[in-house]
């Protein structure tokens, strides 16, 4: 069904967005020091330990994402998946969690570029999410 496959896309973006923050720590940090400082050098500029321990953090919060992605996609081809059962209803709950505690928690530090980049990962699932249920009842 299309909607799945728009689903199925969100995920599968979700999935690399959080391997490539595991396999390109360069890229990952220059990323984050460009959105969170505005410019793509400063986490580098921390010194080593802190730049190590940055690339721990983006490295263990990559392979959540994957993780995180890979039990979704097992939701939507699982026996049981319906647009409009359980198994939707698991990937809204689970979305929606990750969105209210992550944005919620970068707004309380003053991270709004991370809030716009939930957002727009949240957008996203929200659209999959609704092509799915859209294609279910028709």
């Amino acid at each position: 069904m299309r909607g799945d496959r728009v689903l199925l896309g969100v995920v599968g973006a979700t999935a690399l967005f959080g391997a490539a923050m595991l396999v390109l720590p360069g890229p990952t940090r220059a990323l984050f020091g460009w959105m969170l400082y505005g410019d793509a050098a400063r986490l580098d500029g921390f010194g080593p330990p802190a730049r190590a321990y940055v690339t721990l953090l983006h490295g263990v919060l990559g392979a959540v994402m994957v993780g995180w992605a890979v039990a979704l996609w097992g939701l939507l081809h699982g026996p049981g998946w319906s647009a409009v059962g359980p198994g939707w209803r698991g990937v809204a709950v689970s979305v929606g969690v990750w969105y209210g505690l992550d944005t919620a928690f970068s707004a309380a530090v003053g991270a709004w570029p991370n809030v716009v980049l939930n957002s727009f990962f949240a957008v996203a699932f929200a659209a999959g999410l609704a092509a799915a249920r859209g294609a279910a009842s028709k």
